[in-house]
């Protein structure tokens, strides 16, 4: 029996095009309508998390199946400092309401909502917890799903150190609300501290590219022709060896969203891309009380 990998690779092409037409899936209401979305690395319960334009992204989506792939609830920060405005509420009644309409809601769990994995098997408010997950496509692709930090030697090695960058990192998107709103005031758009940190430290970027070389290599392994998941909040579609990585990003810095339309194909939505600029100078131009 072929490996599914080798049956030859034009779906791949299928899967990463991107139209350039008017998009069937959205209604006159406005309403975008995709069979399935993934997302990850919300990181409720931190002041990081932008949960008015995650709400926004989520009140303008309907899908059929919502995948949240880990790092919904920061568990790490919440035990260090409660901070739960009602945004956050808000957000966890949406996914809630969304299962209750029939919409299958999957949560996988992450490295900061680890405590979610003594739950695995069970439903709250409809909404499964799992370890991980196997979507297929409307194309007929078998698409791994998992958070990401198995693959992270930090996590599973130096959890220590993992607790550190944490609080750098905080520190970072801290700084970067700071900048962000005096950029505001001249009228500049946002622009990420953090996400120009790592991509320009050489270690930072050998990092990704590790992280991504390994979760392909395990979804090939087990025979799946792609993997999706979160984790190093780097929102990327892209072939490697043969199976078809894609990482949905974060809520936190990106805004980002990996969504399968009804044809199969796979897209990364910027919320950035799709909110009325005026949304954005407001949420940029605000920067959250600790």
């Amino acid at each position: 029996m072929k490996h599914p990998l080798e049956h030859g690779s034009n779906w791949l092409g299928h899967a990463m095009e991107r139209s350039t037409m008017h998009d069937p899936d959205e209604d006159k209401g406005g309403t975008r309508r995709y069979r399935t979305v993934f997302i990850s690395d919300l990181h409720l319960g931190t002041p990081g998390c932008r949960a008015e334009e995650l709400l926004a992204f989520l009140k303008a989506s309907s899908c059929e199946q919502l995948y949240l792939v880990g790092d919904i609830i920061d568990g790490w920060q919440l035990r260090r400092r409660w901070f739960w405005p009602q945004a956050h509420n808000d957000v966890v009644q949406k996914l809630l309401r969304a299962a209750r309409k029939g919409c299958r809601v999957v949560f996988v769990p992450g490295n900061h909502d680890e405590f979610a994995r003594g739950f695995i098997g069970h439903q709250f408010g409809g909404i499964e917890v799992v370890d991980d997950a196997v979507h297929t496509t409307a194309a007929g692709q078998r698409l791994w799903v998992t958070h990401g930090d198995y693959f992270d030697g930090v996590i599973q090695y130096a959890k220590w150190l993992a607790y550190v960058g944490d609080n750098l990192y905080e520190f970072a998107l801290r700084l970067n609300r700071y900048l962000n709103h005096l950029r505001a005031k001249f009228g500049l758009p946002y622009w990420s501290l953090s996400a120009y940190l790592k991509l320009k430290v050489k270690k930072a970027v050998s990092f990704i590219n590790d992280f991504e070389q390994a979760v392909a290599h395990e979804a090939r392994k087990r025979g799946h022709h792609g993997v999706v998941c979160g984790h190093i909040h780097h929102a990327e579609i892209r072939e490697i060896e043969g199976v078809l990585y894609c990482n949905d990003g974060d809520w936190v810095e990106s805004l980002t969203a990996l969504v399968e339309h009804h044809d199969g194909r796979l897209e990364i939505l910027r919320w950035g891309d799709m909110a009325p600029a005026r949304d954005l100078q407001q949420s940029a131009g605000a920067p959250a009380t600790a």
